[in-house]
């Protein structure tokens, strides 16, 4: 029997935005992300970007585009992302507050949702940090059901 096909199943979201290289920068350093496959777009002449934290076979794709109108925004929308503690919520949150970017939280949020802020983006899609949601129980848990 062969193993399953890595590709199958939810493998990637993308992003517009206006600067690639900007954008790697903050996903590197609030999401610990890091670039998979770059490439000039030969239809668009776009550059693409694939990220990933290289947990699991799923990447963001940022491409870049002239203008960013559409993306995460607004209250509900978002990237989640989870780390290993509350600190370290806090400490990505106070991070980026230095550097004057906008944070929304931490806020807890108790069981299932845990602990998590929003830090957004340079294009302002929401990226949401957090410690203690348990999609990967849940997941887990609804499989062997």
């Amino acid at each position: 029997m062969s193993a399953p096909h890595p590709d199958l199943g939810a493998t990637h979201v993308a992003l517009p935005v206006a600067d690639v290289d900007r954008s790697v920068e903050f996903y590197a350093r609030y999401a610990d992300m890091k670039v998979v496959h770059r490439r000039v777009d030969p239809a668009t002449g776009s550059v693409v970007a694939w990220i990933s934290d290289q947990t699991r076979p799923f990447v963001v794709v940022l491409i870049q585009a002239p203008a960013v109108t559409d993306g995460l925004r607004g209250f509900w929308a978002h990237l989640g992302v989870g780390v290993a503690s509350r600190a370290e919520v806090d400490r990505r949150c106070g991070q980026a507050a230095a550097e004057g970017r906008t944070v929304i939280g931490p806020t807890d949020s108790g069981h299932p949702v845990g602990y998590w802020a929003y830090i957004v983006d340079p294009d302002g899609h929401n990226l949401e940090i957090s410690y203690g949601q348990e999609v990967g129980f849940t997941v887990e848990r609804q499989r062997d059901d």
